[in-house]
């Protein structure tokens, strides 16, 4: 792809914006056909199950691991300069963060990037839910929430101005991530056969993987011939669900590359569902799941931004560059999910079998 005569053609920023449009699309459509939850597989695995769920999370975190070290083998990336890479990292961030995402995100029955996907199937619940998520990560990015994000992520950061690369602490070859991914991939398509999953759904995963690796190569070429510093980075929702509110709400936000990644998400999930005739007006079932899902959400809006990323961003986009904090993140975003479920959904599931 010639990045240099599109970006000569319409410019640096709505480049960028069309670059995210794609990536989004891409995204939407492979996490609707493939339900891809991340909230799910925890819950999953929390019930002693290695069930759907956990098969197509896997084969989207092995597979973005793959593809992305594939490409910076290939010099198409670095990761480097990923925006996530070059500031400093938090440990405290990805710790507390992560928790309260993790919580939120069984609240809310679906993480910010699912709740996104939901919501365009028609799933009210979920636009609601999104839009809470979305207000509040800008309060904590630049509103009354953020000299409290402040404080708590500077409890404890990475060394040096930097964030941390995992594998530039171990002593292992260049190619360690690429063959990471691949055994992953194999683990998961073999949970996958052992569910008797169809091979539509496990081809949509990967999809999920593969479009967080369009996004960093995207990203990546269009700083190469940018002349204003472009920030190179990928799937995301918290910070870009802020920044898309911002661009609708104020005149004076610009074009860049998240404010077209999550118009694109939705317009990919969007037509996926009517062809798939899946398209479905859905709310609330009661006042209780509202404030649970309402209260969920702005646990995520916070922990997201507190964290430096959501699930996805954090838990798929930052792991695929082997970001330290991101794995941190990750991991306990899945001990805050399965916590909240141990506590609070078993136990209602255990008195509503015995009753």
């Amino acid at each position: 792809m010639d990045f240099l005569s599109i970006v000569e053609r319409i410019g640096e920023n709505p480049t960028a914006a069309i670059f995210g449009l794609v990536t989004g699309i891409i995204f939407g459509v492979a996490a609707q056909r493939s339900r891809f939850c991340l909230r799910a597989a925890t819950i999953e695995f929390a019930r002693g199950r290695m069930g759907p769920s956990v098969a197509v999370w896997l084969l989207t975190f092995s597979t973005a691991l793959f593809w992305v070290q594939l490409a910076e083998q290939m010099g198409l990336m670095r990761a480097e300069d990923a925006r996530i890479m070059a500031v400093p990292g938090t440990w405290s961030g990805a710790i507390i963060g992560g928790l309260l995402f993790g919580i939120g995100m069984v609240l809310a029955r679906g993480c910010s990037g699912r709740l996104l996907v939901l919501a365009s199937t028609g799933n009210l619940r979920a636009v609601v839910s999104g839009l809470i998520v979305a207000v509040v990560a800008q309060m904590s990015l630049h509103g009354r929430l953020a000299p409290l994000r402040d404080k708590l992520a500077s409890l404890w950061l990475t060394p040096d101005g930097r964030n941390v690369n995992i594998l530039d602490l171990l002593p292992v070859p260049e190619w360690a991530g690429v063959a990471l991914g691949a055994l992953l991939a194999l683990f998961a398509i073999a949970v996958a056969i052992y569910n008797k999953m169809g091979a539509s759904r496990l081809v949509f995963a990967s999809g999920v993987g593969f479009s967080v690796a369009v996004g960093w190569v995207l990203t990546f070429g269009l700083s190469q011939v940018s002349f204003e510093p472009m920030s190179i980075t990928s799937v995301t929702f918290t910070g870009p669900s802020a920044n898309t509110l911002m661009f609708f709400l104020t005149s004076d936000t610009v074009l860049e590359y998240d404010v077209g990644l999550v118009p694109g998400v939705f317009l990919g999930a969007f037509i996926s569902s009517l062809l798939a005739r899946e398209f479905k007006f859905q709310g609330f079932t009661n006042e209780s799941y509202m404030r649970r899902s309402m209260f969920g959400a702005m646990l995520m809006g916070f922990g997201g931004m507190l964290a430096g990323g959501c699930a996805i961003g954090n838990g798929v986009t930052g792991a695929s560059i082997f970001t330290a904090t991101s794995w941190l993140a990750l991991f306990f975003m899945w001990v805050g999910a399965m916590t909240t479920d141990y506590l609070l959904d078993q136990p209602a599931l255990r008195r509503t079998a015995a009753a």
